[in-house]
């Protein structure tokens, strides 16, 4: 059964979230969820550039060779 929502519950919805928040509030929630989208999608995009990278890497080379790891040693994920 897919979920949607008419036009009443969503002025419903509506009116609830301004009844919560106040109209004063609305922009500063909306900016927030604008800007964790943001992220959320760069976020997404970085990894999926990189499982992209890991799959083009040769069968021969490794990547914790070139970190100076050890083979067999576990990798530690650094952010940058």
């Amino acid at each position: 059964m897919p979920f949607s929502l008419g036009m009443g519950e969503m002025i419903l919805v509506f009116l609830v979230v301004l009844l919560l928040f106040g109209a004063k509030r609305l922009p500063e929630i909306g900016t927030s969820l604008g800007k964790g989208i943001r992220e959320f999608k760069s976020s997404v995009r970085e990894v999926q550039s990189s499982v992209r990278v890991d799959k083009e890497l040769p069968s021969g080379e490794e990547q914790s060779s070139a970190d100076g790891q050890e083979e067999g040693s576990p990798r530690r994920l650094t952010t940058g």
